[in-house]
C-alpha cells in the first residue's frame, strides 16, 4: 500500500516537473518571440529614420540647388539685354572695322552663360564683358568714321586741278565710295603707282590719272576702294586659310576680283569661287 501511494506521488510529482519544465520552454519561445518582434520594430524604426534623414538631405540640396537657379536667373535679364545692344553694335559695324575677335568674345560669354547653374557672379563677369565689347564696338567705328575724313595734310588736289579732282572724286563716288576721303599725291609707291589706299581710309592718286578713260578710272576707284574693305577686316583676312589658298595671300589679286564683283573688271580674270568670297569682304565678312 505504501508503495502505490509513493508510486502515484512520484509520478504526481513527475508530471507536475514535466508541466513547469514545458511552461518554460513556452515561455521561453515567446519571450524570444517578443524579442524578435522588438528587433523588427528597432530595425524597421531605424530604417525609417534613415529614410527620413535621407529625404531631408535631399530636400535641403534641392532648396539650395533652387536658391542658387533662380539667383542666376535673376542676373541673365540684364545679359540678354547686353547681347541686343551688342547685336546693334555689330551690325552698325558692318563693312567698318574687323569684329571677328569681338564675335569671339561674346560667344565664349554665351557659352560661360549657358553652362552657369549655381553662381550668378559668373554672369554677372560675362554681362560686364559684353557691355565692354558694346563701348570697344562704338569706338572702333568712331575712329573708322573719323578715318574717313583725315586728311594726309595739304590741299585735295594740286597738279591736277578742280576740275581734275572733281572727275575722280566723281568716280570714286560712282563705284561705291562716297565718303571716303580723297587726296591727290605723287607718293604712291614714289610715284610708281597711279593710286593707293591708306588705312587710315582714304586714297591717294597720282594727278594723271584724271585724264584716264571713264572706264579705267572707274576700275582703279573701285580697286583702291577694295583696299580700303580689306583694311577693315586685315587681321581676320591674314589669318584666313582660304584667302592664301584661293588668292596667294595677295591683297592686289584680291582688290581686283572685289572691282570685277562692283563691275568694274580690270585686266586680271577671277573665277566664280573666288569672286564669291572676294564678295564677303564688301560686307566684313572673311568665311
Amino acid at each position: 500500500m505504501i508503495r502505490r501511494i509513493f508510486s502515484v506521488t512520484m509520478v504526481a510529482t513527475l508530471l507536475l516537473a514535466a508541466g513547469v519544465v514545458s511552461r518554460a520552454v513556452a515561455l521561453d519561445a515567446d519571450r524570444a518571440a517578443v524579442i524578435d518582434e522588438l528587433r523588427t520594430l528597432v530595425q524597421s524604426e531605424q530604417s525609417a529614420q534613415m529614410r527620413t534623414d535621407r529625404l531631408t538631405g535631399l530636400i535641403e540640396i534641392t532648396e539650395g540647388e533652387i536658391a542658387d537657379r533662380a539667383a542666376v536667373l535673376d542676373v541673365r535679364g540684364a545679359f540678354v539685354t547686353e547681347l541686343a545692344g551688342l547685336q546693334t553694335a555689330l551690325t552698325s559695324a558692318e563693312g567698318k572695322v574687323d569684329t571677328a575677335a569681338h564675335r569671339a568674345a561674346v560667344q565664349s560669354a554665351q557659352q560661360a552663360v549657358l553652362a552657369e547653374r549655381k553662381d550668378p557672379a559668373v554672369v554677372v563677369a560675362a554681362t560686364a564683358t559684353v557691355h565692354a565689347l558694346i563701348d570697344k564696338v562704338g569706338q572702333d567705328v568712331s575712329v573708322w568714321e573719323a578715318a574717313q575724313y583725315a586728311a594726309p595734310g595739304g590741299p585735295a588736289w594740286s597738279s591736277s586741278g578742280p576740275d581734275g579732282y572733281a572727275r575722280v572724286r566723281a568716280a570714286l563716288d560712282t563705284v561705291g565710295g562716297a565718303g571716303v576721303g580723297l587726296y591727290e599725291s605723287a607718293s604712291c609707291a614714289g610715284g610708281s603707282a597711279a593710286a593707293c589706299a591708306n588705312s587710315n581710309g582714304y586714297i591717294k592718286y597720282r594727278a594723271d590719272i584724271a585724264q584716264w578713260s571713264s572706264e579705267r578710272l572707274n576700275w582703279a576707284m573701285a580697286h583702291e576702294l577694295a583696299h580700303i574693305y580689306q583694311f577693315r577686316v586685315w587681321g581676320a583676312l591674314t589669318s584666313s586659310d582660304t584667302y592664301r589658298s584661293m588668292f596667294g595671300g595677295d591683297p592686289e589679286f584680291l582688290a581686283n576680283c572685289m572691282a570685277v564683283v562692283r563691275g568694274y573688271p580690270g585686266s586680271v580674270g577671277c573665277d566664280s569661287d573666288q569672286q564669291a568670297w572676294a564678295s564677303g569682304i564688301w560686307v566684313g565678312a572673311v568665311r
